[in-house]
């Protein structure tokens, strides 16, 4: 679906995924003639300095770029989502209702 820049900023702009507006469903693929300012609309600055991203509008660091590939790839191995048991202590989770966020060991 075509859009073009400025359709963020105009009044007829749908903020949906499957919809681009109101007087073009579809999106435009030039200029758009039926472009009208919204006076509500702020342009969000997501700049970020080198290391750092926005998350649910909070700068947290990515602590993920320091890592080495061995290291990455240490985690994968050793995650319980990935071997359904803990690495510290042997834990086995139950496969079929793992946890998706705390991984508790008893």
């Amino acid at each position: 679906m075509p859009k073009i820049p400025k359709c963020d900023r105009c009044l007829l702009y749908a903020h949906d995924p499957h919809l681009v507006c109101a007087e073009h469903p579809n999106g435009v693929d030039s200029d758009c003639l039926d472009f009208r300012v919204n006076p509500k609309f702020q342009e969000e600055e997501l700049w970020s300095p080198d290391g750092y991203y926005w998350y649910n509008g909070e700068l947290l660091e990515n602590r993920r770029s320091q890592l080495t590939t061995e290291q990455k790839l240490e985690i994968l191995d050793a995650h319980p989502f990935f071997t359904g048991q803990c690495p510290n202590c042997g834990h086995e989770f139950d496969r079929a209702n793992l946890p998706m966020i705390h991984w508790d060991c008893p």
